[in-house]
């Protein structure tokens, strides 16, 4: 059986969105968590702890996304909607991160001014970092807005992407080609970690996180790819593939937690038969994630997810006492309520103008619109999920 092209409805992947919202704030408590430990009861704190791990999820997902909507896109046209795919990640991705690389370029120097150098805060790295290829192996340190270093890699994945798609005819690819390189992903990234005694996916991320990204973008291909396949087999059939992935996911969390074994060896199998399960999924979980909050915390997540960092310094020097009683569940409460406003103010006033803007201009607009004169309607619509 080969992947054939294929219409999809974007309302019915509503739900990733949803699920990127609430894996953007387990990467806020993850941030946060060492202020609030003796508030938290025990589960809490055991999931804020593995909070790093929604960041390889966002890796999946967004390579699912990339591929949903652009793999055909890119193979049919060439050149021309390489350099179009290019400038829309280049719009999606970069005005925010700009925006709050500024506003830790003012604090910094507020701090300086102040006598009082803001940490985590390398003059000579920030060329890197207003260029998103901090994360690209020039250095192994971490700095400015931390949390961009994973938006660094997912730039180097897009990059790639296009020459990804080009290198073979990947709707020919069987179910069984697909495992097999599947499964020598999950092998690579583990003995990636392995070779050098490292036991978890957040280890050194300035050596990691580069490859950590594109193993987890392709296998976020695979899935789309599966997903592709699926669609075009009967609907109990489809249900059985569900259950199966969604088994399979539960199988490697057991496995994972009863052999005590490094989430490097279990973590990503888990994620991804649990996101393909989740993308056939048409039970209870779709109807809860593809809500009208979750689905509203997905598309405000990539603002939540960028700006939680420069807000939680601005929290603990306003707020947090470095002798005295520490913050309170008012405090934290405050803190996240203030993270969501945040949020809605830089998506609908920075993020989405700036994208839109930068997308009027793209350098082959007058192409596209000859084009689109003459071109029949594109197979696949809209982006299935923002990513």
């Amino acid at each position: 059986m080969t992947a054939t092209p294929t219409v999809y409805n974007p309302a019915e992947l509503r739900h990733l969105t949803g699920l990127r919202g609430l894996a953007a704030w387990f990467v806020v408590l993850f941030h946060i968590r060492w202020l609030f430990y003796p508030l938290w009861p025990s589960w809490l704190i055991a999931t804020a702890d593995h909070g790093y791990l929604a960041v390889d999820l966002f890796f999946m997902l967004s390579g699912f996304v990339m591929w949903l909507n652009y793999a055909q896109r890119l193979r049919s046209g060439g050149w021309v909607e390489t350099r179009r795919f290019w400038w829309r990640r280049f719009a999606r991705i970069w005005p925010l991160h700009g925006f709050m690389l500024l506003g830790f370029v003012a604090l910094a120097i507020l701090d300086s001014l102040r006598g009082r150098p803001m940490a985590q805060a390398p003059l000579a790295e920030l060329p890197l970092n207003f260029a998103l290829m901090q994360n690209w192996g020039f250095t192994n340190a971490l700095g400015w807005n931390i949390p961009s270093w994973s938006i660094s890699t997912e730039a180097g994945a897009y990059l790639l992407f296009p020459l990804l798609v080009a290198m073979g005819a990947w709707q020919r690819v069987s179910l069984p080609g697909l495992a097999a390189i599947t499964a020598l992903l999950l092998i690579i990234l583990h003995l990636l970690y392995a070779a050098h005694g490292e036991t978890y996916l957040g280890a050194d991320i300035g050596r990691y996180g580069l490859r950590r990204c594109l193993i987890e973008f392709a296998l976020g291909n695979i899935i789309a790819m599966l997903w592709m396949h699926a669609r075009q087999l009967p609907e109990k059939t489809r249900d059985l593939a569900c259950g199966l992935a969604t088994a399979s996911c539960a199988a490697c969390l057991l496995a994972g937690g009863w052999f005590s074994l490094p989430d490097t060896a279990f973590v990503p199998a888990a994620f991804f038969t649990g996101l393909l399960g989740l993308t056939l999924s048409r039970g209870l979980m779709v109807r809860l994630l593809g809500a009208k909050l979750p689905h509203h915390l997905g598309e405000i997540s990539y603002s939540t997810y960028m700006a939680h960092a420069l807000l939680f310094i601005l929290f603990k020097a306003a707020f947090v006492p470095k002798t005295g009683p520490q913050p309170g569940w008012l405090a934290l409460f405050g803190f996240l309520a203030v993270v969501l406003v945040v949020s809605e103010v830089l998506h609908n006033g920075v993020e989405m103008p700036a994208q839109r803007w930068l997308n009027r201009r793209a350098p082959d607009r007058g192409q596209r619109k000859m084009a689109a004169l003459s071109a029949p309607l594109p197979l696949a619509g809209g982006e299935c999920t923002r990513i």
